[in-house]
């Protein structure tokens, strides 16, 4: 019997005397394998897109079922993921340190290693502290639960990443959501909570650069009406730091407002080519999130060889302002490329380039026909994309070739044809 089968039995047969009762709290489960729904029709159509393996990582290139691919799908925004001195520096940290910290920050997880790379990003990114989080995830979501409680609000754009969803979730506080970079929105929801609500804390929560889109926060606008209502600004720079403004220190300094926005936070997963996450703003309310924010004391922290990546990869930075030129160059290349090919594009501004497909059954056909042609990118359907708007999120890395991009740009072309979507 397999899974399905004994999960959709556990669900639909009856309680027997003498026998225990079925557990009710998988029948969701069982609904998942029905054979009329999604899951099961795109696994019976061979177009599941998800947890492919990959056997082989060389930046742009991969491999997959022992073929190399283009990789036009990964966040590795700078290229740095297979840079010979990233590497060594992880190795001679595990050498230095081992393999884990086998506790948390709080306790024993603390190396010298952490504190230097908090003391750097705080300098980098123009601000007074740091603390670091395990993971880009943990960081929002401790961040937000640390801030707001009863009797706060969080109005956060509806476009922001499901790390803020669910920051707002465990926060306690009330979270009123306003449309997609829409400043008209949010400013009349400031409005009515400052003639209902007078006395409540208010905290604005924004990707900077946002994950499906590639589209820039409107930062100037939400530094104005942060300040004109008494509200703390904070701008996720996941997809930012690295990639855009002076030197890619994100979001605030693209727009000209480091000084205007309290808090950023970042993941080490992109342009830094490793993992964990990190917070950077005003001394004191650093501290105070260091010491009240549940995933930075109750979880591990960071590994050693993590920790050194992210360091290394801030050097090189630092040191090679010529990869943040070559990334701006190749995402101007190919957003024009894609719409003079007739595709749509949405509005992106960053490495990230969605490009618009339609139905959730021709997004699927369509990634695998890129795969046939050698090309790996992310299939992204409802609910992350609006109905219809599926979409072949697209991302690119300062390492990619201009031979590279053409056979993007030219398997896009083939596949979009072939499909009818151009």
């Amino acid at each position: 019997m397999t899974m399905p089968d004994f999960l959709a039995q556990q669900a639909s047969e009856p309680s027997q005397p003498g026998t225990l009762p079925p557990k009710r709290i998988f029948d969701k489960a069982a609904r998942f394998f029905d054979p009329s729904g999604d899951y099961a029709t795109v696994k019976a159509a061979d177009l599941y897109p998800y947890f492919r393996a990959i056997e082989r990582s060389e930046g742009s290139r991969a491999y997959i079922n022992g073929r190399e691919i283009i990789m036009a799908g990964s966040n590795n925004y700078l290229g740095l993921t297979s840079d010979p001195r990233v590497k060594e520096a992880a190795k001679a940290a595990i050498d230095r340190y081992g393999t884990g910290v086998t506790g948390s920050r709080f306790l024993n997880g603390t190396l010298d290693l952490h504190l230097e790379l908090e003391s750097r990003l705080a300098a980098f990114m123009g601000k007074d502290a740091c603390v670091l989080f395990s993971t880009g995830y943990m960081t929002n979501q401790g961040v937000l639960q640390s801030l707001a409680g009863r009797g706060d609000i969080i109005f956060s754009d509806k476009d922001n990443h499901a790390c803020i969803v669910a920051g707002t979730q465990v926060s306690q506080a009330e979270t009123l959501r306003y449309r997609h970079n829409d400043m008209a929105h949010l400013r009349r929801l400031l409005e009515k909570v400052d003639t209902e609500q007078p006395e409540a804390g208010k905290l604005i929560v924004s990707d900077g650069v946002f994950s499906m889109s590639g589209a820039v926060a409107h930062v100037e606008t939400l530094a104005n009406l942060a300040e004109e209502f008494g509200a703390a600004l904070i701008l996720d720079d996941a997809h930012a730091v690295g990639v855009i403004g002076p030197g890619g220190r994100g979001s605030a300094a693209y727009a000209g407002q480091t000084d205007r926005v309290d808090l950023t936070t970042g993941t080490f997963s992109k342009s830094f080519g490793s993992l964990g996450g990190f917070a950077v703003g005003p001394h004191d309310v650093v501290e105070f999130i260091r010491h009240t924010a549940s995933t930075h004391i109750f979880a591990a922290s960071i590994p050693p060889a993590n920790v050194a990546t992210a360091l290394k990869c801030l050097d090189i930075l630092e040191r090679e302002p010529e990869r943040l030129e070559r990334l701006w160059a190749i995402s101007d290349r190919m957003r024009e490329g894609f719409r003079s090919l007739g595709f749509n594009v949405w509005k992106s501004q960053a490495p990230i380039i969605p490009v618009v497909v339609g139905d959730m059954m021709t997004c699927f056909e369509f990634w695998k026909g890129l795969l046939e042609e050698g090309v790996f990118v992310n299939a992204v359907v409802p609910p992350a994309v609006p109905q219809g708007q599926s979409l072949m999120r697209t991302s690119y890395m300062a390492t990619h070739s201009d031979e590279d991009l053409d056979r993007i740009l030219d398997a896009f072309r083939v596949v979009g044809k072939r499909l009818n979507v151009i």
